[in-house]
């Protein structure tokens, strides 16, 4: 069960990282926002992957093709999510994207179960309560959807190459060093940040050099993302190596009714009907999915 606990602490880093990088570059954008999570948190990844090392001696890594594939698919597949999310935020508004990009949960367990996972019926139920309790929790009234199918479907595509990268990763800790799954988690979290990096400085110094500027300029304000980034990556990346994508991504969305219930708390915010049978539905199905 240790895959529940890494999923546990992944979901508030994930959402420290977050917050640290929104007005992180100033007039880098959202590219360049993109660009600190991989390229910051590479540093503190390297720093997981030493101390596991050490403490797995005996780990007899098994470097191959498909490991680096795997990586590589992950990897381009996650940036590929995120162009897609970014751009339908752009075209539909950030509500309608997100709705739409909530598709990568149940994908991620059909997919997972494709390429052989086992889950068992409990998972599924687990998986499609909290599916539609995020749904419930997000979704607009009609009038809000009028013009915007560009925009859902790249939301859509998002939440499919989400899906992809969450079984990719999952495929690669599983290729590396199967009996130490946190080494191969945090080994395979340091390739695929080299990647996207690589990747995205690659690009953007053709396309946008003027962010890569920016993003030089805030490296000492960038550096709180990238702790928060790789450990919340690290935990992800464990989670996937000790179970399959489906039930670690539906047991992620339990930081929705969460963040609900803090507003609530902290800054006096009203929770509708909708929200508080959102929120119980989600909290249902990540219970269900913990269980099985």
């Amino acid at each position: 069960m240790l895959w529940i606990f890494l999923t546990a602490a992944a979901a508030p880093l994930q959402v420290a990282r977050n917050a640290l990088q929104r007005g992180l570059v100033g007039d880098a954008g959202p590219w360049g926002a993109t660009l600190v999570r991989f390229l910051f948190g590479l540093p503190f990844s390297l720093a997981i992957f030493g101390v596991v090392a050490l403490l797995t001696p005996h780990a007899a890594p098994q470097a191959s093709w498909r490991f680096a594939g795997a990586v590589a698919a992950g990897a381009l597949a996650q940036i590929g999510a995120t162009a897609a999310l970014l751009v339908a935020m752009r075209r539909a508004g950030f509500a309608v994207a997100t709705v739409m990009q909530q598709s990568s949960m149940p994908l991620a367990a059909v997919f997972g179960w494709a390429m052989g996972d086992v889950l068992r019926p409990l998972v599924w139920w687990g998986i499609a309560l909290t599916s539609v309790g995020v749904l419930v929790l997000s979704w607009l009234k009609r009038e809000q959807w009028k013009g915007l199918w560009l925009g859902s479907t790249l939301g859509v595509a998002s939440g499919v190459a989400f899906a992809v990268s969450l079984n990719a990763y999952r495929a690669a800790g599983l290729a590396l060093e199967p009996h130490h799954p946190i080494y191969s988690a945090t080994a395979a979290v340091v390739v695929a940040q080299a990647v996207q990096s690589a990747f995205m400085v690659a690009v953007l110094a053709v396309w946008r050099p003027g962010v890569l500027t920016a993003v030089g300029r805030s490296w000492r304000q960038s550096l709180g993302a990238g702790f928060f980034g790789a450990t919340a990556s690290a935990c992800w990346f464990g989670a996937l190596a000790l179970s399959p994508a489906g039930p670690v991504r539906a047991l992620g969305a339990i930081e929705a009714p969460i963040a609900a219930a803090a507003g609530r708390r902290l800054f006096k915010e009203r929770l509708s009907l909708r929200q508080l049978i959102g929120g119980t539905l989600v909290v249902a199905g990540v219970i269900l999915t913990a269980l099985g």
